[in-house]
């Protein structure tokens, strides 16, 4: 969709135009589904965090600044609804660990879905390996383009702990991929 096509879009959800959002939604869903799905293990839970984003994005576009990237301040959306998911879990799991003990799940690695798409599944696991703070810069850095400086903004954290966090990712993908050159992942995540 053209930026000026999307610009209009979001002047008439602003006007409250459901047929906009309708639009908008279907025009950024499958993006947005993506990283949601790197960064929340189980496909009810994403459906829950796509839920909320979508809510929030029509509840707060009146605080959407027209000047800058719509795409930029949808994943400041994204990101915000996925730490809020996790505080969430968290209290969920503490909850759950006093009753008994928490059995870890298998994960869903098996379980094709966007996540899958255009996407070397070896990367995709290893990717999962990360750490929550590591998993997300890496996933803003490769499969959105996003600065470092970008990121630290989106994420709302200095400049230098987003580098930290970044090296530590890639040095961890390094090890698990088995020192996969950087060149060989930029190429297999190119879509």
């Amino acid at each position: 969709m053209e930026n000026e096509e999307m610009y209009q879009l979001l002047i008439k959800m602003k006007e409250g135009d459901e047929q906009a959002f309708h639009r908008v939604y279907d025009a950024t869903f499958q993006d947005v589904y993506r990283t949601v799905s790197f960064l929340v293990d189980h496909k009810q839970d994403r459906e829950d965090v796509m839920n909320e984003i979508y809510m929030q994005m029509w509840t707060s576009l009146a605080n959407y600044d027209t000047n800058r990237p719509f795409q930029f301040w949808l994943h400041g959306l994204v990101i915000r609804q996925v730490q809020r998911f996790r505080v969430k879990s968290w209290r969920r799991f503490r909850i759950f660990e006093r009753i008994r003990s928490f059995s870890h799940e298998e994960s869903y690695l098996d379980e094709h879905t966007a996540l899958m798409d255009g996407t070397n599944q070896m990367i995709s696991q290893s990717i999962r390996k990360l750490t929550d703070k590591q998993r997300t810069v890496i996933i803003f850095r490769f499969y959105h383009d996003y600065t470092l400086e970008e990121i630290a903004t989106l994420l709302d954290i200095p400049l230098g702990t987003v580098k930290s966090r970044y090296h530590a990712g890639l040095q961890a993908l390094r090890k698990y991929l088995g020192n996969l050159p950087l060149e060989r992942m930029e190429k297999i995540n190119d879509y």
